[in-house]
């Protein structure tokens, strides 16, 4: 029985020597994507393109906090001289007006979500293809986000690659 338990133990050390070994022989690299979405130029093209797009969605429901604005402040500087049947109007039109801006600001936050979305899976798209692409050429077996990493030296990292190998395809 001692010698079967010792046999174990000698199998066991053996074994976890081995694969330590060639855990460590494995090269390992690490890239930070939110680096590399905040550097490369594709992201900042985006924005624009979008800020471009909804520019019209975006004034309208401006304008509409601003008649907001100026029905809330009409209110209160007029109150005193209104009559009920007015100041009840008036009552109706704003709640009238944040009920249509509320929505309205609720469609443009869906549209810009979506939209943004649609943008950041085609520049992902571009990030993975160069992330590959280094992985291949510099012979990487694993390339691992930054954030699930702990502690990496310096050295494994290809973010700066991948930032210049994406800022190349714009």
């Amino acid at each position: 029985m001692k010698k079967f338990i010792k046999t174990l133990a000698v199998t066991t050390a053996a074994s976890s020597m081995l694969l330590a070994s060639s855990a460590m022989a494995q090269k390992i690299g690490v890239v930070n994507f939110q680096e590399v979405m905040g550097k490369i130029p594709q992201s900042a093209a985006v924005m624009q393109k979008l800020e471009a797009e909804f520019k019209d969605d975006k004034a309208f429901i401006t304008e509409l906090e601003k008649e907001i604005k100026y029905l809330q402040e009409k209110k209160k500087r007029d109150s005193s001289l209104m009559t009920e049947k007015e100041k009840e109007d008036l009552d109706k039109q704003i709640a009238l007006k944040y009920q249509e801006y509320q929505v309205k600001g609720k469609e443009f936050q869906q549209k810009i979500q979506q939209r943004q979305n649609e943008e950041t899976s085609k520049i992902l798209a571009l990030v993975r293809q160069a992330i590959d692409n280094i992985a291949a050429k510099d012979k990487y077996d694993m390339v691992i986000e930054q954030k699930a990493v702990v502690f990496s030296k310096p050295e494994s990292s290809i973010t700066d690659k991948v930032v210049e190998q994406v800022s190349k395809l714009n």
